[in-house]
């Protein structure tokens, strides 16, 4: 059997084997973290909000946050809502959608040039997006004056 036959099918023993071993009962299965990222941007005519991209840069447990109910009553969270506080986080300064006279085209495409680079600076570091949600609180007539545009990217990977 000539070299290049020999090399073809051991590759293609280790590739049978390798499926194998992967998919037996008992295999160790790979660890995914999560992370979120959210985008906040501001709605508020001439300038006035605070649009950004925020990060958080701490790790947390839920649990000593979550109240457990049961058909005997319930079990209080020991912990208070500023508990919940954490103090380290990204933020990374974005333009708001409105300018003086509306909305402002070129403060959007700014966002969107920052936040993919945000994106891809994740990708590089073995991120890939697992979904993507967002929301809105609009302008509700001359008098509100008020709104925001959210994102939540949530990125996850295997570690």
């Amino acid at each position: 059997m000539s070299n290049f036959k020999t090399i073809i099918l051991s590759l293609t023993i280790v590739a049978v084997s390798l499926i194998f071993m992967s998919s037996k009962k008992g295999t160790i299965t790979p660890t995914v973290e999560y992370k979120q990222i959210t985008v906040v941007e501001s709605i508020v005519p001439m300038g006035l909000g605070r649009s950004r991209i925020i990060e958080h840069q701490e790790i947390t447990d839920y649990t000593p946050f979550t109240t457990k109910r049961t058909s005997d009553g319930k079990i209080k969270s020991s912990k208070k809502r500023k508990d919940a506080k954490i103090d380290n986080l990204d933020e990374t300064l974005l333009l708001n959608f409105y300018s003086g006279v509306g909305i402002n085209f070129q403060n959007i495409a700014s966002n969107d040039a920052l936040i993919s680079s945000k994106i891809n600076e994740m990708v590089k570091e073995g991120w890939e997006i697992a979904f993507v949600n967002s929301g809105v609180e609009s302008d509700s007539g001359d008098n509100d004056g008020k709104g925001i545009f959210i994102t939540r990217y949530i990125f996850k990977r295997t570690i």
